[in-house]
């Protein structure tokens, strides 16, 4: 990933935040025959190692655990993005010497991938998948719900994968380049959209600096 200087993000709170928020990962490998991208959810430990480690599960059929792994895998976690219409830009009515972009988060993990398929394993991962995504709703479903017959069943279809983490790549690119007029035009075409996503990177538009 290109990450301009005004754009790195090297806070690892912040980098975990991005990871934790995000609701569906890209999860890619290279191969001989080239790379292999499953889109899945994943949780971080945070208590692995130095970086932490990540997880979650293929189905069985997926033919990415089954082929040999080039180098370390990789694991894709984007955050919030918007659209920036040039527009926007108070230096637009100057000189007319704008484009528009796109504002965005994103957070990339690197580290040698385990697959595996021990139940025990796999029950604590789908487990806590399920805990993190459950616990927003109402009545909160829990796996120990289903019969153990059937949930034991279902593992049998799946395989884990674990990717301790060696490198984090972090890029947060939210009109940090631009002037503070400018910036301040952005957050306030993005804070008057009907979109809530556009409303919430408003938000993150600094305005008191770069």
């Amino acid at each position: 990933m290109h990450i301009p200087a005004a754009f790195q993000e090297d806070d690892p709170a912040t980098l975990r935040a991005i990871i934790r928020n995000a609701r569906l990962a890209q999860f890619v490998t290279a191969t001989a025959k080239g790379p292999i991208a499953t889109p899945l959810p994943m949780f971080l430990d945070p208590d692995e190692g130095e970086l932490g480690g990540l997880y979650g599960h293929l189905a069985k059929p997926n033919p990415q655990w089954q082929k040999p792994v080039l180098g370390e895998a990789l694991a894709i976690f984007m955050g919030a993005d918007a659209y920036v219409s040039a527009g926007w830009y108070p230096s637009k009515q100057v000189n007319h010497k704008v484009v528009p972009t796109w504002d965005y988060e994103a957070v990339q993990a690197f580290g040698p991938v385990e697959f595996f398929s021990d139940a025990n394993r796999l029950l604590d991962v789908v487990s806590r998948l399920t805990d993190r995504h459950e616990v927003h709703q109402k009545a909160p479903w829990h796996v120990t719900d289903a019969p153990d017959p059937f949930i034991q069943g279902q593992l049998k279809g799946i395989v884990g994968l674990r990717l301790p983490i060696t490198r984090l790549v972090g890029k947060r690119k939210m009109s940090q380049n631009s002037s503070a007029e400018d910036r301040a035009g952005v957050a306030h075409g993005l804070a008057e959209s009907s979109d809530p996503l556009d409303r919430a990177v408003a938000g993150m538009i600094p305005l008191d600096g770069k």
